[in-house]
């Protein structure tokens, strides 16, 4: 194995991908490249790593030894002792595949964010022996590797993991009353987890919490409205999941820059976000004490009041927010007057201050191209369309229906366009407004902060505003990887406690994120466990001649690309299990 480089030109600009390669003989005797492992853009010290790694991994890897197994036909020789098997090799089974590698990996995470002890602690063994702890880590593994309703969990996926062996338990983990129960007792702890979190996420990423960062999704209930009971928190409300007509739930999330969660709240379905802020301000301060913390929003988020007392409290909170439009057109003229400052490469701002606050009107070239880019398509699209509707001889109702459509489709452009539609036909003319495009085209790429840090260097208060797509990111991640939809959970509290669970499962994988960036940024937590999932763990059962059968329950050995990934993640493989001799005879089946 060995890297290889590729590079391409972006924006006048070379960028460099790495990945990792080896080269296999194919028939013919040629000899191709095949793709092990993406590394993305690394700098030189990883790609030093990374390439140090492989040299020690394949100077190991040429080293071996073999062993050499007798059967029965071959032991004539051999003194008889009782200590020795003989084995009827040509009777070899193999039972019971099942997926190894993904749960041994969610099990590190797991142990690295010490929740065993912590969920030790608090889930105490019922009077039966049931570990609820381990069904929670069941749950959460679950989550993180094939999310799915608990009766999937129950009825197929437990028994082709290896969930039971690595815990050292069986199948009565898996029992469906057992997987429903244990949402009863997670949400007293939750406060408990969260300081926790801050704790483990601070010794393993050395992470800071001086800036936070706050917004707000939804998820959604395909259920019949009129069967949710009063005062129950699914309801309908301004819905980002395009499912007006469904019933939901807000979850309002606090994470760093680099994406840790440090909290989260379920809150009812029609809850304002403008609402939501000072919950959050207060039950930070409690749990965490008074600091200088910078919290960084989208706009809609604040409102004035809150701001103000933001600014008013002691020691003063600090805020970065976006601004809507509106108030872009109140200040535009001030603005107008002020001269650009070079914030970083790519990056330029004009500075306004106004009643003890600072506004940051930024322009990015990354953001112009991209913005500009997406309303070019869309017109582009919708230009075409209308001049196919324009040639139809259709119905107005039915026209009407298309135009909707186009619309629907490209809002942006749609803005941009005028039209006048006959009375009485479906006939109807289209023109650009020009007017609208030009100042569409001077806001492209630029936006208005609002921020009460007057003293700040813009390039560092743009810097803060960018990172909200690291909480975007664990919305995506929740709703995507994580499906924390669909919620076949009727109950309020045991949905909350499915939340809770995507939640955990979210702690796993943004930690396992973590790790793979300080390898190599084009890693994903979700190609890792793709890989280890190709690990099986197999029973090999050798029948003997005198009756019994020996037992040996391996996992298989890894592919060398996850061996090498392994190998960096600094993680160390568990032991075989020693193999199991049966006292009994066995039962043949014919």
């Amino acid at each position: 194995m060995f890297l290889r480089q590729t590079r391409r030109k972006k924006d006048g600009k070379t960028h460099s991908y790495w990945s990792v390669v080896e080269n296999q003989r194919i028939q013919g005797g040629r000899v191709v490249q095949r793709h092990v492992l993406y590394l993305g853009e690394i700098s030189p010290s990883q790609a030093a790593a990374w390439r140090k790694s492989i040299e020690v991994f394949d100077e190991d890897a040429g080293h071996s030894r073999s062993l050499a197994l007798f059967p029965e036909d071959r032991c004539a020789g051999l003194t008889p002792d009782s200590s020795i098997v003989q084995l009827r090799l040509s009777e070899m089974r193999l039972c019971r595949p099942r997926q190894w590698g993904a749960c041994w990996l969610a099990g590190q995470l797991w142990g690295e964010l010490q929740l065993d002890r912590f969920w030790a602690d608090r889930l105490p063994a019922s009077r039966k022996g049931t570990r609820w702890d381990q069904v929670l880590q069941v749950l959460v593994s679950y989550r993180l590797i094939a999310p799915g309703s608990e009766w999937k969990l129950h009825r197929d996926w437990f028994g082709r993991s290896a969930m039971a062996d690595l815990l050292g338990a069986d199948f009565r983990l898996a029992e469906p009353h057992k997987l429903y129960a244990c949402h009863d007792f997670l949400l007293e702890h939750k406060v408990d987890l969260f300081t926790h979190l801050v704790s483990r996420w601070r010794d393993l990423f050395n992470a800071n919490f001086d800036v936070l960062l706050y917004d707000l999704t939804s998820t959604y209930f395909e259920i019949n409205a009129s069967d949710v009971v009063e005062g129950d928190k699914r309801r309908h409300g301004y819905s980002r999941d395009k499912r007006p007509d469904c019933p939901q739930v807000v979850i309002a999330l606090v994470v760093t820059p680099d994406g840790l969660p440090l909290a989260y709240e379920v809150l009812p379905g029609n809850t304002a976000d403008c609402t939501t802020l000072r919950i959050f301000l207060d039950k930070i301060e409690q749990q965490y004490g008074r600091a200088r913390r910078v919290w960084v929003m989208d706009r809609g988020v604040p409102t004035e009041a809150v701001l103000a007392e933001m600014r008013n409290s002691d020691p003063p909170v600090q805020y970065l927010v976006g601004t809507p439009k509106g108030r872009l057109s109140r200040l535009e003229k001030d603005l107008l007057a002020k001269p650009w400052q070079q914030a970083r490469e790519g990056v330029q701002v004009k500075l306004l201050s106004e009643d003890n606050e600072l506004y940051v009107f930024a322009e990015s070239v990354d953001r112009v191209s991209k913005e500009r880019a997406m309303r070019r398509r869309q017109m582009k699209w919708l230009w075409k369309r209308l001049r196919e509707l324009a040639a139809m001889e259709i119905s107005r109702e039915e026209m009407m229906m298309k135009l909707g459509a186009a619309r629907s489709r490209a809002p942006t452009a749609w803005r941009l366009i005028e039209i006048n539609m006959d009375r009485e036909s479906s006939m109807f003319i289209y023109a650009l407004n020009r007017q609208k495009l030009r100042k569409v085209r001077r806001r492209e790429g630029r936006y208005l902060l609002r921020t009460n840090l007057t003293e700040n260097d813009p390039a560092l208060l743009w810097q803060y505003y960018i990172q909200l797509v690291a909480v975007e990111q664990a919305f995506k991640n929740l709703k995507g990887d994580l499906a924390i939809r669909p919620v076949f959970h009727q109950d309020e509290r045991r949905i909350e406690a499915h939340i809770f669970i995507a939640f955990l499962a979210y702690c796993l994988q943004v930690t396992l994120q973590r790790r793979l960036h300080a390898l190599a940024p084009g890693l994903t937590a979700r190609s890792a466990l793709e890989k280890f999932a190709a690990v099986q763990m197999i029973d090999v059962h050798l029948p003997t001649n005198d009756g019994r059968e020996l037992l040996l329950t391996r996992y298989t050995q890894p592919e060398p690309a996850l061996q090498l990934l392994i190998q960096q993640l600094k993680f160390q493989l568990p032991p075989q299990q020693p193999p199991k001799i049966t006292t009994a005879a066995v039962a043949r089946v014919t």
